[in-house]
Parts: C-alpha cells; sequence; structure tokens
C-alpha cells in the first residue's frame, strides 16, 4: 500500500524566522533544460540535459506582526544576501522529506479581496551556491530535527537518518535558530555522518551561535557522505532553551 502524507504538517523555514503559521499552500518545482540535438537522417527527435533549476511558491496569511510573513517577505524582496529557506513536506519528524538551500525572492504580492482575508504569495527560485557553485541552489533533502524547543541540559546527539547509500558528490545543510533563550555561552550545531550507524565522524560544524541570538546559515561539503547523518547540538551555556531546524541535501 502507498504511505500518503497531508498537507498540513508542511513547515516553512525563511532565514530565522519560522512562518510554517502564516502559510497554507507550499509549491515547490524542479526543472532541466533540455537543448535539441535531432539532426538529419532521424526518424525521433533526440535531445541533452542542460542547466537544472528549482522553485518553491508560497501562499498564505498576511500579518503585520514583527516576523510574520510581510515583515519578513518584504524585506527580503532584492535583498543583497540571498535568503535561506527550508520546506520541510511533512515537519515534526526527524527524516522527512525537505527542499532547502538559497534562493532570491522574486516576486512578493498582497491580495486584499472585499469579502474574504488579506493574503500574500511569494516565490523564490534556486541560487548557485558562491561557495560550492553548484547548480542546484535548492535541493531535496531530509530533516534532522522535529523542529522542537529543546532545553540546555537536553542538547546532544538526535535521531539518525538512514539514507540508504552514501554519496560521493557533497552536500549542504541548513540551520534556522527561530527561538533562543539560552543564556551564559555559545550553542555549536554540526551534522555528523557514519557508514554503520555506530561510529561518528563530524561532516559539518556550523559556526557557532552567540547566546539568546537567531540565527540563520548554510553550510556545504564536498566529498563522500556516509549513508547515516544526524544532527548534534552542545552549548556552552547555563540555562534556557532553544529551538532549530537542520535539514541536509545530498547532491
Amino acid at each position: 500500500m502507498p504511505t500518503f502524507i497531508h498537507g498540513k504538517g508542511t513547515n516553512v523555514f525563511v532565514d530565522v524566522y519560522d512562518l510554517s503559521t502564516y502559510f497554507n499552500n507550499a509549491d515547490t518545482a524542479q526543472s532541466t533544460e533540455t537543448a535539441e540535438t535531432t539532426s538529419f537522417t532521424a526518424s525521433s527527435k533526440s535531445y541533452i540535459v542542460g542547466l537544472k533549476d528549482q522553485t518553491v511558491s508560497l501562499s498564505g496569511m498576511y500579518s503585520q506582526d514583527a516576523g510574520g510573513s510581510d515583515a519578513v517577505l518584504s524585506s527580503i524582496l532584492g535583498a543583497a544576501t540571498t535568503p535561506i529557506v527550508t520546506v520541510a513536506l511533512k515537519g515534526g519528524a526527524i527524516g522527512n522529506r525537505a527542499v532547502l538551500g538559497r534562493a532570491h525572492e522574486t516576486n512578493y504580492s498582497i491580495s486584499s479581496p472585499v469579502a474574504d482575508v488579506t493574503s500574500v504569495t511569494a516565490d523564490f527560485t534556486a541560487s548557485t551556491d558562491a561557495v560550492t557553485n553548484q547548480q542546484l541552489g535548492l535541493a531535496s533533502g531530509v530533516m534532522l530535527t522535529a523542529g522542537t524547543s529543546i532545553a540546555f541540559g537536553s542538547l546532544g546527539n538526535l535521531a539518525s537518518v538512514d539514507n540508504s547509500a552514501s554519496s560521493t558528490n557533497g552536500g549542504m545543510a541548513t540551520l534556522h535558530v527561530t527561538v533562543n533563550s539560552i543564556s551564559g555561552g555559545n550553542t555549536t550545531f554540526k551534522v555528523q555522518h557514519s557508514a554503520d550507524n555506530s561510529t561518528w565522524a563530524d561532516l559539518i560544524t556550523f559556526t557557532a551561535v552567540s547566546a539568546s541570538t537567531t540565527a540563520k546559515q548554510l553550510s556545504a561539503v564536498s566529498g563522500t557522505i556516509n549513508r547515516y547523518v544526524r544532527a548534534t547540538a552542545s552549548t556552552a551555556g547555563s540555562s534556557g532553551s532553544i529551538t532549530f531546524n537542520i535539514a541536509i541535501a545530498q547532491f
């Protein structure tokens, strides 16, 4: 029997904001250009693949709240720094699929009908990563966190994800710290990998996040990513809690 999922569990993270409660629809699309190579004497058309592209389209409710849909989406339109976006297709569980990476916001629209709620739409287009020069600024991956708030004393190794096979093409991971009340020290986040789900090595170490600050980061890695991956976090802080989301994609 097929395993279907309901769209109500989708989570949307843009930079340091969890915008899930402002949106009610998220569309992701992937495409590859094709160039025709059909020649004389051919009986059927032939093509070669070209550049990849991926887009994310979001729609939902307008809000003037600080950190709400309008404040965030209007501020990143045309921004010099490309936003970091993660769309978890079924949020709330480690291992669920996600689309993640850098993407320019190319359109932001507000609609105010006389007999309905004021709504917003936003479109994002993938941007080539300046570090890895990967053609696909957005990629399909998996969530390594469940999106819950974790007290400083409970940070550590989270559950692992089995990607079924290793990859030799590298990958990238996104980090969104949306709430942070940790005081007294920095918090460090890592992605680790393992060939056997037993012996672990650091794969990606994000820049340490200062006490009581939110953060967003994208980090790329080249070479082999082993079959199993997990997120781990530690802090020098003495109290508080932190809400963070990490996703990883293999190229």
